[in-house]
C-alpha cells in the first residue's frame, strides 16, 4: 500500500526529473549558455552553504572567500602556470578546503553570531589578500584564463560542451550532497542542528563533525568557484566579497533551507533578476531583490520548496 510520505517522494523525484530535463534541453530551448553555467556554478555554490546552515545549523557570514580562493587559484594556476583545467580545478579545491580547515579551526568554537562574527572576519581578511596580492590583478581581476582541453581531449571552448561539464559537475555535486545528508554522518549533523547539547550527551564530538562538514561545504564551494572561473574566463574581488556572502544566504533561505532543490531555485532566481533586470532598472535591482526577500521572510519563511514540500504534506495529512 502507497503511503502519504510515499507519495511525496514520488512528487519530489518526479520534479527532480523535470528539472534535469529542462537543464538537459536549456541550450537548444534559448537559454544562453554562459548565464545557465553561471546560474549553476552559483547553484552549487548555494547548495554547498545549505550543507552548512541547512543540514548543520552554522551560519557562516564569509563563504564567497572559498569560492574566489578557488576561483583565483585555478585562474592563476590554469593561465600563467599552463595547468591543464582539471588539475586547476582540483587545485582550487584543495586551496579553499584548505582555507575552510584553517578558519574553521579557529570559528568551529564559537556558536551563533559569535561563530558568525568570525568567519566573517576571517573572510575579510582573505579578501584584502586577493586586494593586495600581485597575482590577482588587484581591482583590474584575474582576466584571460583559458577554457583548455578536459583531460587533454575534450574542447570546452565550444560554449555548449562547456555548459554539459558543468552541469555534469553540478549534478554531481547535488547527488553527493544528498548522499551526504543522508548517511549516518548526515544523520548526526542534522541532530547537531535541533539539539546540540543532546548530542552531546549521546557521545558525538560535535566539533569534530561539524569542522568536517565546514571543510566539505568549503570545499564544495571552492569546486563551484573553480568552475566558474573555467567558464567565464576571469576572477574578481566580487567573487569573494562579503556581499556575495549574504547572496548565498539569500539564495538558501528564498529556495529553502534544508531543502536539497531549494538552494538551487533560489541560485536561479537571483542570478536570473540580476542578468535580465539589472539592463531595465540598474541599481534599483537590489531594492527589488531586498523586497522579494522581505515578502519571503514575512510569508514564506520556509522559502519557495519548503513552503510546497509543508503544503503536500498538509494536503495528504502527513
Amino acid at each position: 500500500m502507497t503511503t502519504a510520505a510515499d507519495k511525496l517522494a514520488q512528487y519530489s523525484r518526479i520534479g527532480l526529473w523535470i528539472g534535469l530535463a529542462i537543464l538537459l534541453a536549456a541550450p537548444f530551448i534559448g537559454l544562453y549558455p554562459i548565464f545557465m553555467m553561471t546560474a549553476l556554478c552559483f547553484a552549487m555554490f548555494a547548495c554547498a552553504f545549505n550543507l552548512l546552515l541547512g543540514f548543520t545549523g552554522l551560519l557562516s557570514f564569509g563563504h564567497a572567500a572559498y569560492l574566489g580562493a578557488a576561483a583565483y587559484a585555478t585562474g592563476w594556476l590554469v593561465r600563467s602556470a599552463h595547468l591543464p583545467p582539471e588539475l586547476g580545478v582540483l587545485a582550487g579545491m584543495a586551496v579553499a578546503g584548505l582555507c575552510g580547515l584553517a578558519v574553521g579551526l579557529i570559528a568551529i568554537r564559537r556558536q551563533g553570531i559569535y561563530f558568525a562574527m568570525v568567519t566573517l572576519a576571517m573572510a575579510q581578511m582573505i579578501y584584502f589578500v586577493f586586494l593586495q596580492a600581485p597575482f590577482t590583478g588587484g581591482e583590474d581581476g584575474l582576466q584571460g584564463v583559458p577554457r583548455g582541453k578536459l583531460f587533454g581531449l575534450i574542447p570546452l571552448e565550444n560554449d555548449k560542451v562547456m555548459y554539459y561539464v558543468v552541469l555534469a559537475v553540478f549534478v554531481a555535486v547535488f547527488l553527493f550532497i544528498i548522499r551526504i545528508v543522508h548517511s549516518p554522518y548526515g544523520q548526526v549533523l542534522k541532530a547537531i542542528r535541533e539539539n546540540e547539547p543532546r548530542a552531546v550527551s549521546l557521545g558525538y564530538d560535535v566539533d569534530r563533525y561539524k569542522l568536517l562538514a565546514f571543510v566539505l561545504s568549503t570545499t564544495l564551494a571552492g569546486l563551484a568557484g573553480s568552475m566558474k572561473v573555467v567558464a567565464v574566463g576571469f576572477a574578481t574581488l566580487t567573487d569573494a566579497h562579503w556581499a556575495l556572502s549574504g547572496e548565498v544566504v539569500l539564495m538558501t533561505l528564498l529556495g529553502g533551507m534544508g531543502t536539497f532543490a531549494g538552494p538551487v531555485i533560489g541560485a536561479f532566481t537571483i542570478i536570473g533578476l540580476q542578468n535580465f533586470l539589472a539592463d531595465q532598472v540598474g541599481s534599483w535591482i537590489n531594492v527589488i531583490i531586498g523586497a522579494i526577500f522581505v515578502v519571503c521572510v514575512v510569508a514564506f519563511r520556509r522559502g519557495f520548496v519548503g513552503e510546497l514540500i509543508a503544503w503536500q504534506q498538509r494536503r495528504k495529512g502527513l
